[in-house]
């Protein structure tokens, strides 16, 4: 797995202690697949790196699915997912589970990961990735589909990054306000302020205002 790669390489990494062996049997018996994020987060920042390999499987298909909302660009999408394992492995030992949720922790970074990226490159988001029409829809229905998506994506090219941002986390992630807000790093008031900013332009471009 790349992303074990780049834990080995990381500075700064967490180095587990050389447990008796009662201690490491334990260790490798434990339920991974049944922990909380916050039980293995903790695992990890005490050296268990199978606890944060299943982070990871938990985590980065979001990660990255959030990630190329906001940039636009597969490889960059990629480059941000993995970053921001990377950064939460480096940081786990100051994960603080009485502040936030880990995924929403998880989400900020990978969030202003993927702002800065954005920013830094120009890049725009791509059209909602919908299925194909059915093969039955007569070619006026495809013609009028990829109408519409052409111009969602041309309405998407222009909003600013964090707009996109909370639209991802809300919609496509799915988060709940409050957690969509903390990801942001912003007050719930703020990000319903973006989401509405967010649709009305989408209603005036997709509209023809």
């Amino acid at each position: 797995m790349f992303l074990s790669l780049l834990l080995d390489a990381a500075p700064g990494r967490i180095e587990p202690a050389i447990a008796p062996r009662a201690e490491t049997s334990a260790i490798l018996q434990r339920d991974r697949n049944a922990a909380s994020d916050e039980t293995l987060i903790a695992w990890a920042a005490a050296g268990d790196r199978l606890a944060f390999d299943q982070l990871s499987l938990r985590h980065l298909p979001r990660l990255y699915r959030l990630a190329h909302r906001v940039t636009g660009d597969a490889a960059a999408a990629e480059d941000v997912a993995q970053e921001a394992m990377l950064r939460a492995w480096q940081a786990a030992g100051r994960f603080d589970p009485s502040k936030a949720r880990f995924s929403t922790w998880l989400h900020r970074i990978a969030t202003n990961l993927a702002i800065d990226h954005a920013r830094a490159a120009g890049r725009v988001a791509p059209a909602p990735s919908e299925d194909t029409p059915a093969p039955e829809a007569d070619p006026e229905q495809r013609a009028a589909t990829r109408q519409q998506r052409a111009m969602l994506a041309g309405a998407l090219d222009e909003m600013p990054a964090r707009q996109r941002a909370a639209l991802a986390l809300f919609y496509d992630a799915e988060m709940p306000g409050a957690e969509a807000a903390a990801a942001l790093s912003v007050s719930t008031r703020a990000l319903e302020g973006l989401l509405r900013r967010a649709r009305h332009f989408l209603a005036a471009r997709l509209g023809g205002g």
